[in-house]
């Protein structure tokens, strides 16, 4: 089912989306998920060959697309794409901070380096972002959604790194909901369960262990791009205009019954160094 045969194709018309990591995975499909209906999107990630086919693609659903190259721990960088889109396709109405970075590693073989870029490029870079697009969001009453993961509130093996970040950009949308709360702006988090092609799940799940894990998901089955990006879209839209500092799990009950089956996933995908 198309998100055209669920919502009007002319939602988010004249509206302004921009999306940080939107060259790929779930970020990608929800930028798709906003050009659909109608939205002029710009996103942004490090590869330009990647952002340019991505571009490409939401083109033909329909509306402007801006693709920028860059890396979201650049404040300055991310400031200037925001400010190039506000120019360009007018202010910003809605933020996906969706860049992300993940790699499965034991915390006694994790460098210091190697715990810092994931919460650079997360946490931090899911700050760059929200200050970055303040001014816009302000002018425009809009809204900020973060992606997070159930490591935010769920503990895995190999994953404190990734848990740290996701944890630190929850409480983040809940300070930024209380402060710029009165500017209009609200602001949410999307914690996705496993998606399915997506690089998350081809790094951390090991294909014999599939089966395993999708029957330990109440649903029993993995997620798809489109399904985030139909939240995604909820969230930004007026049928959530009273919701803010929130936290929407997606996962389809996965982590109702606890990591345990991940972990046991984990530790079998899970090289041992960086």
């Amino acid at each position: 089912m198309r998100i055209t045969d669920l919502l009007p194709a002319t939602l988010f018309r004249d509206k302004t989306v921009f999306v940080t990591g939107g060259t790929s995975g779930i970020n990608l499909g929800i930028a798709r998920s906003f050009a659909a209906l109608g939205a002029s999107l710009a996103i942004c990630g490090r590869s330009r060959a990647k952002g340019e086919h991505a571009a490409q693609g939401l083109r033909a659903l329909g509306g402007e697309v801006r693709c920028h190259v860059l890396d979201v721990r650049d404040a300055d960088a991310l400031l200037a794409a925001m400010e190039q889109t506000g120019q360009d396709l007018g202010p910003i109405h809605t933020l996906v901070a969706g860049a992300a970075g993940n790699f499965p590693c034991r915390a006694e073989d994790l460098s210091p380096n190697g715990f810092k870029t994931v919460v650079d490029i997360d946490l931090l870079g899911a700050f760059n972002a929200a200050r970055s697009a303040f001014e816009q969001l302000k002018q425009t009453q809009g809204n900020a959604i973060f992606i997070s993961a159930g490591q935010s509130f769920m503990p895995y093996a190999f994953q404190a790194h990734v848990g740290a970040a996701k944890a630190g950009i929850d409480q983040m949308m809940r300070d930024l909901a209380l402060e710029w709360g009165p500017h209009g702006i609200r602001c949410n988090s999307i914690a996705p369960g496993p998606i399915d092609g997506t690089e998350g799940v081809k790094r951390l799940v090991p294909e014999d262990m599939r089966p395993h894990l999708e029957r330990a998901i109440p649903l029993g089955r993995f997620g798809t791009v489109e399904e985030m990006g139909q939240v995604a879209v909820f969230l930004a839209s007026p049928l959530a205009s009273y919701v803010t500092g929130t936290l929407l799990v997606a996962d389809g009950g996965q982590n109702l019954p606890g990591s345990g089956i991940w972990t046991q996933a984990l530790m079998r995908g899970a090289g041992s160094g960086n």
